[in-house]
């Protein structure tokens, strides 16, 4: 994880048609997202984290032991949200989703909300409202991306903290 307000400012998710769609392992997926979210985060999810997602029924089940990019961009988004919402929550989550649009849409939906929000968190921007007339559903994502973002952004300034403190601690023993 890198130290900088400006890898939050810059952060970037894969869109749905660019996440790996070949069949990826368990340990494949854990790396892909870990690489995924390297600039905000150490780790983000282990392997026995997505086997419980699953036996959860969180996460539909590998086949072959492979997982889609439908798996894995439902991996994603719990990576992201998993600090906000309990499992329960993060279950109607997916549910509303499924009642409401295809899973490409709300993948991308939630990337573009995620990123904007971390922009505007981390530099001090006003945070978008959404436009009038929005659902309830709606509302309910903006939030979430709102309370991830805010998240993010305090353990990435603590972080940064605590190195500078390290290293003036550090430089005074020398």
């Amino acid at each position: 994880m890198g130290n900088n307000i400006e890898d939050i400012q810059t952060f970037r998710l894969p869109r749905y048609q660019e996440i790996p769609n070949v069949g990826l392992y368990l340990e494949q997926v854990t790396r892909y997202i870990g690489e995924c979210f390297a600039p905000l985060m150490d780790g983000g999810i282990t392997a026995s984290m997505i086997s419980n997602y699953v036996k959860r029924g969180l996460v539909s089940n590998p086949v072959k032991k492979q997982y889609s990019r439908e798996q894995i961009a439902c991996l994603i988004y719990i990576t992201a949200v998993k600090t906000v919402l309990t499992m329960e929550n993060i279950r109607l989550m997916f549910r509303i989703q499924k009642d409401v649009c295809e899973m490409q849409i709300a993948y991308d939906y939630f990337c573009d909300g995620l990123e904007t929000m971390l922009f505007c968190v981390s530099s001090g921007e006003e945070i978008p409202a959404l436009a009038a007339g929005a659902t309830e559903e709606m509302l309910m994502l903006h939030n979430t991306v709102v309370a991830v973002a805010h998240t993010i952004c305090l353990r990435k300034r603590f972080a940064v903290m605590q190195q500078l403190q390290s290293e003036e601690k550090e430089d005074v023993q020398k």
